[in-house]
């Protein structure tokens, strides 16, 4: 039987849950070039966390997949405002 993480195993125990996907996760430093595989669910979880924002019918694990990407869209606004604070100022 393949990988899986069913939902009565996510719902019963999502603690457990999560700690088998990040053990799945770890194995993306033997794929070459994760990154093409890892960033597409980034934007499909990201826009589906804001189509889902402030709907009438809540899904499963939207709140924290929101509170997730909240989190990461934090990271990388302040990885890029660092970035421009860190460039040289040029001009007049």
């Amino acid at each position: 039987m393949g990988w899986c993480i069913g939902r009565t195993e996510a719902m019963g125990d999502p603690v457990s849950a999560r700690r088998k996907a990040l053990a799945k996760l770890r194995a993306l430093e033997d794929i070459d070039d994760p990154e093409s595989l890892v960033v597409p669910i980034l934007i499909d979880a990201i826009l589906m966390a804001e189509s889902y924002r402030g709907a009438r019918h809540q899904v499963t694990f939207l709140n924290e997949l929101t509170r997730s990407v909240d989190a990461l869209i934090r990271e990388l606004n302040a990885a890029e405002k660092a970035r421009e604070w860190a460039e040289p100022v040029t001009g007049a």
